[in-house]
This record gives C-alpha cells, sequence and structure tokens, in this order.
C-alpha cells in the first residue's frame, strides 16, 4: 500500500538486509537483491532437496523401518525415509499408490512417480493425522507450486473413496487461504520498495489473532493497521504523497525509552489522518479499522511487546515468531511471496484474475477507462454499495413502522425490540468466536448494519401487504417470531455475504459441512442459522419476499440468496429436527392437514403471487375471519387458517428436482432419452412417498440413486463410478454429497453402499415394475419457469434495440401486478413505460380484433393469441377474425411471438445459469 521512493540511501538497505531473517530452516533465502526498477530478483531453484527442506519433527513419532517395506519399489522407501516419515504413512500412502494412483491412464497424468508418491504421503499424512513436512516443503521436495500441487492431489481423486472429505476439507482450506494472500499481497505490492518487516508482522497478526484468517475484508483492514504503524515511523522524505503530509515521524522520547527500560508498555498513538489516508485508498470504512486497531491490533502488539516501540520493529523478532506459527500450522509458508518464489508465484491466467489494483486519482480524460476488479477492490465496492443503499436507514423501526406496530390488536413493539437485542448479543458472540475474539465491535457494526436492512425490508413488506389486502392490521404477522428471526437473518446473511464476497470462495456454502462441522471459523451461509438456531425451513419462506421488497440489491446478492433457497431444498432442509418433516407427516396422517404438491398440477405454471406474509400464516380479509393473534387461540371447531408453504415448497422442489437429473443425464444418458421420464417418475415418487429417505441427506444422493437403479432394470451399461464422474463437473457440487452419505444414525459411507443398503432396499418393489410388461404411469414433467430473481434485461435474438427486462419499479399495486407482467418489452430508449402499456392495454381490450397468422410455408392460418401487456397477468386468445388490422395491433403480435421465442430459449439455458 505504502509507495515508499526510490530515494532510500544505501546505507538504510545494507542495515535492513543484515536483519532480514526470513526463512530459518525451510526455505535458504540469501539477502534479496534488487534490480534498477525496484522489483526483487527470482529465486534460482536449487537441485538438491536436503538443503531447502528442514529435517521433520519426529518427536513422539516413530521412524521408518526399511526392513518392515521391502514389499515396496526401492525408490518409494527411499523417498519416504528421505522425508522422515513414519511407518503408518508410508504403509497408507503405498496402498493409495497401487489401489487407486498407479492404474491410471498416463496420458491424462503428466506428474512423475516420485511427485506422485509425495501427494500419496501427504494425502496418508492428513487422512491420518500425522504430518511431518509443512505444505511449503512438500512443495519443494516436488518443486510445484501451491496451485500445482492442489492441482494434482485433486487429480488423483479417481475413485469414489480415493480422497476423503477430510483430505479435500484441507486441500480447500490451503487454497482459500492462499488465494486471500496472494490478493492481499498483490494488493500490498506497489511497484517501488518492499518492507519485510510489515508484511511479516501482518502474517503474523493474521495468523495468530485472526482465527478466520480467509476473510478478505477483515485481513485487508487489518493490513492497513500494519501499514499505518510502519509508516508513521519512516521519515517523511522516504514517503510518497498522499502519505507524506499525513504522516509524521514521531522519535522516541526520553520518557518512552525510560518506561521501556523498565519493562512498561503504553498504548500506541494511532495516527488518525494516515489511517485515514490509507482506508480512502483502499475503499475501506475508517470506523471499521479504527475499531479492529484499538482491539485487535493493540491486543496483537501487547502480545509481541510492540506497544511501547517508537522505532521501526526488529526483522529477525518477527520473523522468528512467524517461523513458530509456520511450523506450528504446517502451511505454506507466505514470506516467500516477498521474494517470488516460484512455489507461490501465480501464474498468468492468475495474474490476470488477481491485477494490481490501479491508484484511484485518474484524471478527467481517464475516467472512461475501465478499473480492473481485483478481489478487494470488488469487495470494497459491494460494500460501499450495501452502505449507499441503508444510508437513509436506520437500525430502528421508523415512524411509519410504528404505527403498524401501534394497529395491531397486540403490539409487538416491545417483543420485536428485546428479540433484536437478544439475537444482537447472541450474534456478536458467535462473530467474535468465528472471527477472532477481539473483533466484538466490528461483530457489532455489522449487526447495526442488518438490522437497518431487517428494518427497512419489513416496513417495504407491510406497505406491499396493506395494498394487498386492504388492511392495516398486521398482529399475527408482526408477533410472529419465525417471521421476524427469518426476516432478521436474511439481513444479516445479505451483509455477511456483501462482506465475504464470492470472488474467493468455492462454492462459499459451508466449507466444513459434513466432516469438520464443529469447525466454526467460517461465516458462509449456512452459519447464521446455526447462529439464531433457526430451522431452514422457515429461514426458506422469506426469501422470495425478501427479494422482491428489496429493489436495491444487486444482481450477485439476488444470486447469492437464490443459491440459499436451493441449498435449503436440497439437502437442509432435510435435517433430522426440521419442522418439514411435521408438516409431511400431518398431509399423510391427518389429511386436513397441509398437502405438499400432487403430480398432477406439475405441469402447470408455478406462479409467484405468494408473500412472507402467506407463508407465515398472515392475517387474512376482515370480512372473512376475525383477526386472530398468537395471543388469541382459535375457538374450538373454528379451523385456523392455513399457509400454503409445504405445497408451494414442493412445487419448487420438483421443478429443482428435474432440472438436476435432466443436467446429469445430458451428460450421461443421451443416447437413451426414453429413460428420463422414467428415472422422473421414480424420484418424483420417492419424494413424495419415501421422503424419509431425505433425513439427513442430499437431494443430489437421490438422483444418482434413481439414475443408476433404472439404468439396471433397463440393462443400460452406466456404473456409479461414471455418474460420479459426471457429477463432479457439475456446478455447485460437493464431493462430500457422494462420498460421506448417511447409512443409518452415526454411520456414513459412500455413495454405492448408500445405494445397495438404503435405497436399493426401500424402493425395490417400484424399480422393478419398471421392468414389467405394465410398468406404472409415468409423472407429468414439471413446468419450468423462468427464474422469478431474474433483474438483468435481455435482448431479443437479431435485433439492435429491443429488450425484455424486469420494471425497476412500479407504481402499481400488488393487487394487480403479478411476476408475468413486471417482464415488459422496452424498444429503444422511450417506449415502454407502465402509462403507455395501460393505454395499450385500454386500447386492445375495447376493440373486438384479432388477428391471425401463417404457419411458414403458406400453411392453413392458425389462431394467434391477442397480447395484452395486462395487468392480472393472464394473455386472452381470440379465435374471431376481423377485416381491420391495424398496424399496432400487427406490432403487439410480432413482440408477442418475439417474447414466446425468447422465453423458450431461455428455458433451455435456464438449467445452466439458474439453477445449481
Amino acid at each position: 500500500m505504502v509507495q515508499i521512493g526510490a530515494t532510500v540511501r544505501s546505507e538504510t538497505r545494507e542495515k535492513n538486509r543484515n536483519e532480514r531473517a526470513l526463512h530459518r530452516g525451510t526455505v535458504d533465502m540469501p539477502p534479496k537483491k534488487r534490480n534498477s526498477s525496484g522489483a526483487p530478483q527470482k529465486k534460482e531453484p536449487k537441485g538438491n532437496v536436503k538443503s531447502n527442506v528442514k529435517s521433520p519433527d519426529t518427536n513422539g513419532r516413530a521412524l521408518l523401518s526399511p526392513e518392515r517395506h521391502k514389499d515396496k519399489e526401492p525408490e518409494f522407501v527411499s523417498l519416504c525415509g528421505e522425508l522422515q516419515v513414519s511407518n503408518s504413512i508410508c504403509d497408507h500412502a503405498w496402498r493409495i499408490w497401487e489401489k487407486d494412483i498407479k492404474s491410471m491412464d498416463k496420458a491424462n497424468m503428466s506428474h512423475s512417480n516420485r511427485q506422485q508418491w509425495v501427494a500419496c504421503m501427504f494425502i496418508a499424512g492428513v487422512e491420518l493425522d500425522d504430518i511431518s513436512l509443512t505444505f511449503t516443503q512438500f512443495l519443494k521436495v516436488v518443486g510445484l507450486s501451491v496451485k500445482q500441487f492442489i492441482a494434482l492431489v485433486r487429480k488423483m481423486d479417481v475413485n469414489v473413496d480415493t480422497i476423503s472429505p477430510k483430505v479435500n476439507a484441507a486441500v480447500t482450506r490451503l487454497e482459500i487461504k492462499f488465494d486471500v494472500t496472494l490478493a492481499l499481497y498483490q494488493r500490498f505490492v506497489k511497484r517501488k520498495e518492499l518492507w519485510e518487516s510489515s508484511w511479516t508482522m501482518f502474517l503474523l497478526a493474521k495468523g495468530t489473532f485472526l482465527q478466520m484468517e480467509d476473510d478478505l475484508v477483515i485481513a485487508f483492514q487489518l493490513l492497513l493497521c500494519v501499514l499505518e504503524f510502519f509508516t508513521k515511523r519512516l521519515p517523511p522524505s522516504l514517503l510518497q504523497p498522499p502519505y507524506m503530509s499525513s504522516a509524521t515521524f514521531s522519535p522516541p522520547t526520553r520518557t518512552s525509552r525510560r518506561h521501556q527500560g523498565k519493562g512498561k508498555t503504553r498504548p500506541p498513538d494511532m495516527n488518525t489522518q494516515l489511517l485515514e489516508t490509507l482506508c480512502m485508498e483502499g475503499d475501506c470504512s475508517l470506523d471499521e479499522v479504527k475499531n479492529l486497531y484499538q482491539t485487535t491490533f493493540c491486543a496483537f502488539l501487547d502480545s509481541v511487546g510492540l506497544s511501547g516501540l517508537q522505532e521501526l520493529t526488529p526483522m529477525k523478532m518477527l520473523s522468528e515468531k512467524y517461523e513458530e506459527l509456520y511450523q506450528k500450522s504446517k502451511d505454506f509458508d507466505a514470506r516467500l511471496f516477498l521474494i517470488e518464489d516460484e512455489s507461490v508465484t501465480p501464474n498468468k491466467t492468475e495474474v490476470s484474475k488477481v491485477e494490481i489494483t490501479p491508484r484511484k486519482n485518474l484524471l478527467a480524460d481517464d475516467l472512461a477507462i475501465p478499473v480492473p476488479q481485483t478481489p478487494i477492490r470488488a469487495a470494497m465496492s459491494s460494500i460501499q454499495q450495501l452502505r449507499v443503499d441503508l444510508k437513509s436507514s436506520s437500525d430502528q423501526p421508523s415512524n411509519s413502522l410504528m404505527v403498524y406496530y401501534k394497529n395491531c390488536t397486540v403490539d409487538p413493539s416491545e417483543e420485536i425490540k428485546r428479540r433484536v437485542e437478544r439475537l444482537a448479543e447472541v450474534f456478536i458472540q458467535r462473530f467474535a468466536q468465528a472471527v477472532g475474539q477481539h473483533c466484538e465491535g466490528l461483530g457489532r457494526k455489522r449487526f447495526n448494519l442488518g438490522a437497518q436492512l431487517y428494518y427497512k425490508v419489513m416496513e417495504s413488506m407491510l406497505k406491499s401487504e396493506e395494498k394487498r389486502l386492504s388492511v392495516q392490521n398486521f398482529s399475527k404477522l408482526l408477533n410472529n417470531s419465525a417471521f421476524h428471526t427469518s426476516l432478521l437473518a436474511c439481513a444479516l446473511e445479505v451483509v455477511i455475504a456483501t462482506y465475504v464476497g464470492n470472488t474467493l470462495k468455492n462454492g462459499g456454502f459451508g466449507r466444513g459441512t459434513g466432516a469438520n462441522n464443529s469447525v466454526e471459523t467460517d461465516l458462509c451461509f449456512p452459519w447464521i442459522l446455526d447462529v439464531f438456531q433457526l430451522p431452514a425451513f422457515d429461514f426458506y419462506k422469506v426469501i422470495e419476499s425478501f427479494i422482491k421488497a428489496e429493489p436495491t440489491l444487486k444482481h450477485d446478492m439476488v444470486k447469492h440468496l437464490e443459491r440459499c433457497e436451493h441449498v435449503i431444498m436440497e439437502s437442509l432442509a432435510w435435517r433430522m429436527d426440521s419442522p418439514l418433516f411435521v408438516l409431511l407427516k400431518q398431509s399423510r396422517e391427518e389429511g386436513a392437514g397441509e398437502q405438499a404438491e400432487p403430480p398432477t398440477t406439475l405441469n402447470q405454471p408455478l406462479l409467484h403471487t405468494h408473500t412472507a406474509a402467506d407463508l407465515y400464516l398472515s392475517p387474512v380479509r376482515p370480512s372473512r375471519l376475525l383477526p386472530v393473534t398468537e395471543a388469541e387461540p382459535f375457538s374450538p371447531g373454528i379451523k385456523a387458517p392455513r399457509s400454503n408453504s409445504l405445497s408451494l415448497f414442493y412445487k419448487k422442489l420438483y421443478r429443482m428436482t428435474y432440472l438436476r437429473l435432466k443436467m446429469l443425464f445430458s451428460q450421461l444418458l443421451t443416447s437413451h432419452p426414453e429413460l428420463e421420464p422414467i428415472i422422473w417418475t421414480l424420484l418424483q415418487h420417492t419424494l413424495q412417498n419415501e421422503y424419509e429417505l431425505m433425513r439427513d441427506r442430499h437431494l443430489d444422493q437421490l438422483i444418482m440413486s434413481a439414475m443408476y437403479a433404472i439404468c439396471k432394470v433397463k440393462n443400460v451399461d452406466l456404473r456409479f463410478k461414471t455418474i460420479v464422474t459426471a457429477y463432479k463437473e457439475l456446478p455447485n457440487t460437493n464431493q462430500e454429497t457422494f462420498k460421506r452419505v448417511l447409512i443409518r444414525e452415526g454411520q456414513f459411507d459412500s455413495i454405492i453402499v448408500f445405494y445397495n443398503l438404503v435405497f436399493m432396499q426401500r424402493l425395490k418393489t417400484n424399480i422393478l415394475q419398471y421392468s414389467s410388461p405394465r410398468p406404472p404411469p409415468l409423472s407429468p414433467i414439471p413446468h419450468i419457469p423462468c427464474s422469478p430473481y431474474k433483474n438483468s434485461p435481455l435482448r431479443v435474438p437479431g435485433s439492435n434495440n429491443v429488450y425484455v427486462s424486469p420494471m425497476k419499479s412500479s407504481r402499481m399495486s400488488p393487487v394487480v401486478m403479478t411476476p408475468r407482467s413486471r417482464i415488459l418489452i422496452s424498444i429503444g430508449e422511450t417506449f415502454g413505460s407502465a402509462d403507455k402499456f395501460q393505454r395499450i392495454n385500454q386500447m386492445v381490450s375495447s376493440t373486438d380484433w384479432s388477428l391471425k397468422r401463417s404457419l411458414d410455408g403458406g400453411s392453413a392460418p392458425k389462431p394467434l393469441k391477442r397480447l395484452r401487456f395486462d395487468m392480472d397477468g393472464q394473455d386472452e386468445a381470440d379465435g374471431s377474425k376481423s377485416s381491420g388490422e391495424s398496424t399496432l395491433i400487427q406490432k403487439l403480435a410480432e413482440m408477442s411471438s418475439t417474447r414466446s421465442r425468447m422465453q423458450e430459449q431461455k428455458l433451455k439455458e435456464e438449467a445452466d445459469e439458474e439453477l445449481p
């Protein structure tokens, strides 16, 4: 960040060189030499592995006994001895090699046996918790970079059980941490002098006080604190604008030296002007960085005895402390970035993704030049946009909300206030546990942003409901605890996802799921559900209404919430204690409760006219039923109004399941199209009648099992290994889905074991029916709609100025506005306002004209739908013929045809673009 000028004297360089001790024991790092441009020269790789690898720590570990391993190749045993691995690691690594890797097609494996053997040892070490080398030492032995070694390990995952979920989680964590560190370093480097002390102090502070080291935003804010600490200790003559005027050099006073001699420390003085300059340069919130400085960074300085130090920090002390941390974590050595070591140097493709961010001070003539979107700049831009959107909102209820509260039969204001305060304390505590014990202040600031969004969206929802229902008493809804907790959780998820960002996340959903559920250093969804102890099925009810009520959400955030909904439907809603099972049990046993979606409605369009108030049992019109609150139970004999949450859930579930099946089917069985409806029928039957198979399991596990079962009875050769290989190529998939499947309580195994012991045993009779001469009837194919969350305008193929786009803001009431009528056609820039479409509708509705068009090739005319830019979302068809065809009606007919073709085209792409 800090641009150090080229005026550094040779004496200063020599003094700094004498203090460098970057890499004791792991990689021999001579004093860094610089060329004329100030950039560090690349280190020449050494051929002698032993000189580059420190002897592993063998305390308490049994050394290798070569006589035990005469059944293995001598070169492999020799390598194990060179790396001083234990007998158990040697045996396990050799089993992996013999069972899975040795027989791999050499055409698909370009790495040498030595590199593959070391990768096998790494896998074995992680699985057995017996790692003797650091990750960097593994890299030095095989001569690969971080990315290359990770790619090698993943390439070796040839069978279902080659790479365990534990190894996959460890590799994923390393990759994410490396990506974050690379982004931070490339933001830290500024073309001129590199300061090893500041980078090493940052690595030490991040590794010591941040439990969640892959949080890009907090790590970047900590880097700014470190830069402030070093910059204000430099002479102004060594700095470039704008830091020259911000930093002030304060030599140690006699009093401070006297305190240091007595072993006393005093809190470091924060240079607010300099910190503000750094924050402006990095698009960071000054309040958040100051809070981090005063808590986490000051605590770090106290822990290493640097609080009262006025001079530049000794490099030797920092390097020794980081060396201890590095050897303990067995991680990659991030100091190697300073010498552009080959193990951490990204290739050209990676550099293009994480470019050095240019200076923001552009001239007026340069404003048209697009600014490279680095991960840090993208994250800061999203945070800044969120703050702008919430600038006029408060973290307390507005006057309009208070009016709604007062209109309720039971005033919910005090209960809402107590709930928010209680959840705030829970959130802040769990945030600090996940990120770092000194980060309570940052947690409170993020919660306040979430509270602002919570009240803003609540007010928008109530205004919409007031227009839709013509009532102002929302007592039942506003006294519903599940609704408020879900709404607040959704608002906080938006804030968390904005700060975490999507650039560096690998899938982003619960990297610690499955084998590592106890790890709480990951804020990714569904972390917020666990914090609030909120059932995923309750959270799902609010997502669609939240998106509709907050039009300022960015497209990537809408996609994120949509993905949250998919994750809930595919797995989270099916957890053991989910209320979904209660509703399903009621629908089966009582008959009068909520009903899951019947198959006969699958081919009908899914109308998105429901609201969160509907799903949380919102009040009905006063003319139908008296207002009922949670405090006012129904009298005997009066049936409570039912929500349609189960029916809607199954409608969406069926459509998502079919699209997932279709994606996998297109990879494997295109030569057998007749099997698709049969597999779908089996899946639909399973979800409707054998839903217990989904308890604590994943939807994709049923899809893969159903596909294998039908191919089995239809004598189509399709192996599970082939299915799994294709499945791994699909978007938003996790290897744990097929590697760790619940078999029975507390027991997990692969998807093959699940199929044999559970799926086939439960559905054997039904599966065999499809091989009989009279198979069961096929289920209807679901009607696949466009995503209700789509916001991007779509260009009409073959046209230059015709687009289909949703209305950004509507003056029409929700009572007459449907999702279908939101998709309107805009021609050019002046055609397409709501008023004009209303006038067109009036013109079309007042005439008895209708049109007909001929099919291509001069065939008989066919009745044409009269396109109506409708207020109720329904097109009307009229087959009558009129002799007076106006140009306007012809244009509308052409537009209707174009719109239909576009929708058909987008439906084909929907599986890849909208759904996982």
